[in-house]
This record gives C-alpha cells, structure tokens and sequence, in this order.
C-alpha cells in the first residue's frame, strides 16, 4: 500500500458536476476516509450540507507511475500497487438560476485534523433560454502543451460558464497520480484547477504554467474517449499492459458459459458481470471520479442553458496501424501470437455498439425525440471518436474489424488480418443520418489531436479541437497515413475518408511553406482551444504559439451556428 504524507491535505479542489435547475454536485478527493465532509455555502457560508463518501475501487500505482518518491522506473513499484483514495460528494439544493454564491469544502480525518480548500463559486444550471460560454476541449492526457492552454483560456475568456470534454482526460485511467499528482506536474485535475507545475521548454526558454482554476466554479461535462477505458485486470501485469489488452466482450461470454458451473453455480448476476469485466475491459475509474446522469451508462443527455447537450460512448481500442510481424496492430496480429488466441488483440474492436436496434442507438433515437431535445436553441453532440477528420485516428473505418485468418496447404496460420469496410462506417452509415435529421447543429469530437472542422450539404458543423497538449500530425497533401495497401479494402492516405472538404480558418489561418491557408492545425508548439458562445450563436477557435511565451493569444476561426428549432 501507498503511504500518507505526514501532513494531510485534500487530494484535489473540489469541482462541480450535474446542476439542475435549482442544485449542483460539489466533489472532491482525499487519502483518508475523514470522520466528516461538508460543504459551506452562501453569502456568509452559514448553510452546511454534508457529503457522501465513496472509495475508489481500482486506483492504483505501477512500475511506470512518477508520483511521491518514485522517480526512476520501478523504484518504488515493481507491480500494480492499490492506491486508497476517497471520493466525497455533496449536492447543494435550493440555488436560484443565474445567482451564484460563494462555497468551500472542509475534510475532517479520523485524528480530528481539519483540512479546507479555498473559496469558489457555485451556481444551478441556466435557466433554458440563457446564453453561455463553454471551452470545448479533448485529449489533455498530460501532454506537454496542456497547461499553458488551459492557463490561456483563462486569460482570454474570463467569464466562462462550463466546458464540454470530449474525452481521452489521462492516458492510463486507472493509475491514480495521472489524475491527481503525477511528479511532472500536469495531471488531469492540477491542470483544471490551476494547481498545475509543468515547465515547458521551447527554444532553450523554460516557462512554468499553472493551468487555470475552471472547475471548481463551473461544471465539467465529459464524453468516454478510449483513454479512460482499462483493458484485462491484473494484479502482475503493468498498468499499461492492462490498458492495451481489453478483449471483447462477447468472446469473454462465451468462455464463461463454458466455465460457467465451476466459475458461478450460484448464477449470481453480480459475479457473472465482474468476471466478465475483469477479463475484457471496464471504464470503472471513469465512472467512480465522474457523476454521471445516466446512471452506469457512459452515455446521456442533458439541457444547460440554451443548449440540449448530447453525449454518446463512441471510441475503440487504438492499436498500431504498423504492419511489422512483431505488432498486434490495427490491422493484423503479432507474428509470435497466430497459435495462441488469448493473446490476439482482434483489431481495433468496439467497446460500445452504436448499431441499429443497439441499447445506445434506441436510446439515442429516443432522445432525438424527446421535447426537451426538438425545443433546445442549440442541438449540439459531443464524442470522441471522428466521423470527419485529416487525422491519423480516423482511419479505419469505425465499424467491427473483420478477422480474417490465412493458411498455407498444411493448415498452419500465415497470416491473420482485419479488415475495416468503409460502406459500414457506423458513424456515417447510421449516427450522422440521425443527427442531421434531427437538426443538430454542431456535432464535436477529438481523438486526432488537431484542429480541423468541417461542414455538411445540409449545414451541420463538425469541430475537432484537440491540438491541446500536442499533435500527431493532418494527413493532407504529400503527407500520407500509415496505411495498407494490398488489402481488399481501400483505405485513406490523405484527406477525410468520408468526403468532405476541410474548412480554412475564417480569420488568420496558419500558412504551408508556399504561402497557403492550412485547413488545420496539427503542432506540438502551438496549441488550440475553441469557444461555444450561444448567447450570440458562434464557435470561435484560438492559437497561442509556446515558442513566444510572452506572445499574444490570437484568434483564427469564427463561425455561426444558425437557430435551428424543430
């Protein structure tokens, strides 16, 4: 077990999640499991509601963790090592929409040590017809570049009103320091809370940027990248090693009706469903840090202001487009693994269905339906993974690889493939159909790390914004994907596979060595944040160049989403 600083102290700020019309969630994190937690709210903080406390289940710490004493590699944790961290979460009732009152938290531990946080702001949800901003964000994953962008987004937009993060928050979900205290300085809640320490080098410059303290007074509201999806629980193996191995589902089942006697006699549900979970892959950390509206689901919708926010669980395992016999990769299996199953990583498989007649898809056809949705101002839907984009991520297609295994004439394995057939792209065969009927007017995503956007024929908008802590590059022109080409599917070296056009910035577009307007921003020194303001219907996008710390924020893209009320 990991130890406790002599000194107690909370683990993170409290941040805000779920308001409804007239409450908010205030949650907050600590090493100890405390005899009290409250939160004091109001002009002269003279109201008390007491929280709930909950243990996360599956934090730990490894070989590969920077955290406490643990400098080097292994020094401290040869193993995946449990890590005790407490979850408190208080709902505060009775706010009034558009009042905001003053709020902090307190921590008392079993010994009678008193810790509290600093003073915030809290407030309920906007009332339906209001106007707000909101960051649209993805892909912080402690990236060099995320703290000096959340720091500028502060500066710049002073007055923001919540953020829509559109997943991929840390690399490795269940290790507990890329979340709170990772020894580089910038874990996921430092960097939205302004606790952040990270020292960014750029031209032989070092700058320290603190990030920006957003969440503790506005909401945060996430979509389920791949990133916060652990694979196989172990106990030996590291936690990056659990991350890359999540086996499907429906094989596990299939394995445990066979077992299942000797694993279950009993039948019971709750037995069945953590075996299964332990032997593919679970989203459990995700769902114990996060309060989320639809119950387990990592799907759900909700109205804030005058947006009807849609959020769906869209992402796959990402696998290596490498086609190197010593990869299990996107598109075939490692060499070394072809006689042994339990090891194939069966291509860069689905962890969701969003299928016709699927649990998601009904509930999103019902949703698409539903009043609260067909009477919002804006429509907008928030996922990870792209349907349009120049990035690397985007190909293949988002559908169910298809194994396909060669044999020589003595029946021994020579190859075994997968194939990914862009006409059953599950996004544009199924999801985008829906949408455009149902007039979304803004459709954000990330996964590709750059910005790019996009518009439909019939005038639906798609953002990327994840140029945030770096990029892996816009396949555009002479440089093309990692891709397979005597496959029996076509796949995309450059461009958007599923045709259209990417649009250049409207304002102050970056230029290609010839003097021409990029379509995009795809760096690892300048680094991208966009603003939804519905109060005036636009989402305008910005730059700030890390090569010039002392340079000014610019923005480079503005478009306007029009009204678009059933």
């Amino acid at each position: 077990m990991i130890s406790l600083p002599s000194q107690l102290q909370l683990l993170s700020d409290p941040f805000l999640q779920l308001p409804t019309e007239t409450s908010v969630r205030v949650v907050w994190f600590t090493e100890f499991a405390g005899s009290q937690h409250f939160v004091k709210y109001g002009q002269n903080f003279n109201q008390i509601v007491f929280a709930s406390t909950t243990q996360l289940t599956r934090t730990r710490e490894d070989q590969n963790s920077k955290v406490g004493e643990q400098r080097e590699k292994g020094s401290i944790y040869q193993q995946p090592t449990p890590r005790k961290i407490w979850r408190h979460e208080a709902e505060v009732t009775g706010l009034i929409p558009g009042v905001k009152l003053p709020y902090f938290v307190t921590s008392i531990s079993e010994n009678n040590q008193t810790i509290e946080s600093d003073r915030f702001i809290l407030s309920p949800q906007p009332k339906p017809e209001t106007g707000v901003k909101i960051l649209l964000t993805s892909d912080h994953q402690l990236m060099p570049m995320t703290a000096a962008n959340l720091q500028k987004v502060a500066e710049t937009i002073p007055q923001l009103d919540g953020i829509f993060f559109a997943g991929d928050l840390v690399n490795v979900p269940d290790r507990a320091s890329e979340w709170f205290d990772d020894l580089r300085g910038n874990s996921f809640f430092p960097c939205l809370q302004g606790k952040a320490n990270y020292t960014l080098e750029k031209n032989q410059v070092e700058t320290v940027y603190q990030g920006a303290s957003l969440i503790q007074n506005m909401p945060l509201f996430t979509a389920i990248g791949n990133h916060e999806v652990m694979g196989v629980f172990s106990e030996e193996l590291s936690l990056n090693q659990q991350f890359n191995h999540p086996y499907p589902r429906f094989l596990a089942e299939i394995l445990y009706q066979k077992e299942e006697e000797k694993i279950n006699p009993q039948k019971d549900a709750k037995i069945k469903e953590r075996w299964i979970r332990n032997r593919t892959f679970n989203a459990e950390t995700y769902q114990e840090i996060f309060t989320l509206p639809n119950g387990d689901k990592n799907y759900y919708a909700l109205s804030f202001g005058n947006i009807r926010l849609v959020v769906l669980y869209l992402t796959n395992i990402w696998r290596s487009p490498s086609l190197e016999p010593n990869i299990k990769g996107r598109y075939r299996e490692k060499q070394a693994d072809f006689n042994s199953p339990e090891n194939w990583g069966y291509g860069q498989h689905i962890f969701e269905s969003i299928q016709p007649g699927s649990e998601q898809y009904q509930w999103l056809e019902a949703e698409l339906n539903r009043p609260e949705f067909q009477q919002a101002e804006y429509k907008i839907v928030m996922f990870h993974h792209p349907p349009h984009s120049l990035g690397e991520n985007i190909v293949p297609a988002y559908t169910d690889p298809q194994q396909i295994i060669e044999k020589d004439n003595h029946g021994n394995i020579k190859m075994i493939r997968y194939e990914y057939p862009l006409n059953q792209d599950y996004l544009i065969k199924d999801v985008i159909p829906l949408l455009e009927k149902a007039g979304v007017q803004l459709v954000y995503y990330g996964h590709s790390h750059l910005w790019n956007r996009f518009m439909s024929p019939s005038g639906m908008h798609f953002l990327e914004s994840s140029n945030v802590g770096n990029s892996y590059g816009a396949f555009l022109g002479d440089k093309k994907r990692s891709i397979p080409v005597d496959f029996t599917e076509q796949y995309a070296a450059t461009g958007d596979p599923n045709g259209l056009e990417p649009i250049i910035p409207s304002l102050k577009p970056l230029l290609a060595e010839d003097g021409q307007p990029l379509p995009y921003i795809a760096s690892n020194d300048i680094t991208v944040f966009s603003i939804l303001d519905t109060e005036i219907g636009t989402v305008t996008s910005y730059y700030f160049d890390t090569r010039y710390p002392e340079s000014d924020v610019l923005k480079f893209d503005e478009f306007k989403l029009e009204d678009n009320k059933q």
